[in-house]
């Protein structure tokens, strides 16, 4: 069982009668640089803090133009974790393909993250979420099609020896022959995450990579996509992977139940109400027919739907309480789900520093050894 903890980076600073999206159109005169110097290098102190609790691994993310997460250049962060850090696996989830052009940037800068570290890179390879198409001016009917043809480009660059020629349908290169290559051989190990989509799904179980589902839903809706994946990874002719999965889920220990509701619940709300509003938008040809009727019909199970704290404990929105309690909630949805890796986002909206580090270091001392005692020889998957 791996543990990572995961930073989004988000604004705490809408104003309170702030009702817009937080996506595309949140007007940028809402953010106040002294306070983002003061955030990055307290975001970045959480982060390297995981370290020290002995977590496998921290996760930084890329988004644009919104006030959910201040990280349009994730591979800045690694670069900046990668000099501070020692020995946890650094993954970036992700660069989002599609916005890239040529896609052979992010082979190399990829390439450089893992030198620097040592190998410690996790490759996080992502389709890009709706608003960002919005804020780049993409067809997102083209996605599906770039994305797959830039994680080919990407993926020769870094195990076909160079110079060679890509001749593709949206990258035409003459010479592919990047300086950096990759530490780890063949490559770092890819992660790529989906909403549900099954031709997300599909590439994932048809290369043999790790699939991470987007959070901020009902856990049902986990289980229904992550049954799925089990099944079409199976009929690729693959063995059962705990490493294939990971669960991405907020997390909050405090001493009792009640009084790590008290002291999270409003942070959370922040989150729910205000950085997720607009971040549901799926533009039109983003997905399959098919994969669009599964993403839709699991909309209204949503967070941002979500209005009582009876709601986001009974759907598992959040995994919040005594040490007890969350090791016994985790410990159920690893088990229903099948997970390998779970990571958990321990600062959420609000939610401030001291409260923050007192989260991380109660999970590590006492919610990750009872997980690793409830699965001593790592988590099976579950049969059907």
């Amino acid at each position: 069982m791996k543990f990572f903890s995961f930073h989004l980076m988000p604004w705490p600073y809408l104003p309170s009668d702030y009702d817009g999206p937080a996506w595309i159109t949140c007007p940028n005169d809402l953010y106040d640089p002294a306070r983002g110097h003061d955030l990055y290098n307290r975001y970045l102190d959480e982060l390297e803090f995981a370290e020290q609790l002995d977590f496998d691994g921290i996760v930084v993310n890329e988004h644009h133009q919104n006030a959910y997460g201040l990280m349009p250049s994730p591979n800045l962060f690694a670069a900046a974790l990668a000099r501070r850090t020692h020995k946890v696996k650094i993954a970036v989830v992700g660069n989002a393909l599609p916005l890239y052009n040529p896609p052979t940037r992010v082979a190399e800068e990829y390439a450089i993250l893992d030198v620097l570290s040592g190998g410690r890179l996790i490759a996080g390879m992502v389709v890009g979420g709706g608003p960002e198409y919005y804020s780049f001016g993409i067809n997102p009917a083209e996605a599906r099609r770039r994305f797959s043809e830039a994680l080919d480009l990407i993926v020769e660059a870094w195990t076909k020896p160079g110079p060679f020629e890509f001749n593709g349908e949206f990258y035409k290169l003459r010479y592919v022959n990047p300086w950096p290559k990759p530490l780890q051989k063949p490559h770092p190990p890819i992660w790529i995450p989906g909403i549900g989509s099954v031709e997300t799904m599909e590439l994932v179980a048809e290369r043999g990579y790790s699939y991470t589902g987007i959070p901020f839903f009902h856990f049902e809706v986990f289980e229904k996509n992550y049954s799925l994946f089990r099944r079409i990874w199976v009929e690729r002719d693959r063995k059962p992977d705990p490493e294939a999965l990971g669960w991405l889920v907020p997390i909050f220990v405090g001493e009792t139940d009640a009084e790590a509701r008290r002291r999270f619940e409003e942070h959370f709300w922040y989150f729910a109400h205000k950085l997720l509003d607009g971040v549901q938008i799926n533009p039109p040809g983003y997905t399959s027919a098919q994969s669009a009727m599964r993403i839709r019909s699991a909309m209204s199970r949503f967070m941002l739907s979500v209005r009582t704290w009876e709601e986001v404990e009974s759907g598992m929105y959040a995994i919040v309480g005594s040490p007890q309690t969350v090791a016994e909630k985790l410990a159920l949805g690893i088990e229903k789900l099948g997970v390998g890796h779970l990571l958990g986002l321990f600062q959420l909206g609000t939610l401030p520093h001291e409260a923050t580090k007192a989260n991380l270091e109660l999970f590590s001392a006492e919610v990750m050894p009872a997980l690793r005692r409830e699965f001593p020889g790592g988590p099976t998957w579950p049969e059907g």
